[in-house]
């Protein structure tokens, strides 16, 4: 019994960083999204929360399964918008 409980505890847990990495994956490209129809406005925009979020993923990234995100420069954001208008 032991060892079916230690599985499922061990399940639960990846289970689990995966939910939170969807999580802040969506929360991520929600960041994105703003940040290039500000540039596309010409309003001013920061990667900040971007990259707030990148780094909680890559955190959690380093317990295993999770894949690393890229940290966003304003100027990625930049071209990002100019090829994708």
């Amino acid at each position: 019994m032991s060892v079916h409980k230690a599985i499922t505890e061990h399940v639960n847990k990846q289970n689990k960083k995966i939910n939170d990495f969807l999580s802040l994956d969506q929360l991520r490209e929600t960041y994105i999204e703003e940040a290039v129809t500000l540039c596309r406005e010409g309003k001013p925009f920061t990667t900040e929360k971007i990259n707030m979020v990148t780094n909680q993923i890559n955190d959690l990234a380093k317990q295993g399964i999770i894949p690393t995100r890229k940290l966003v420069s304003v100027e990625m954001v930049r071209e990002y918008a100019l090829i994708n208008e």
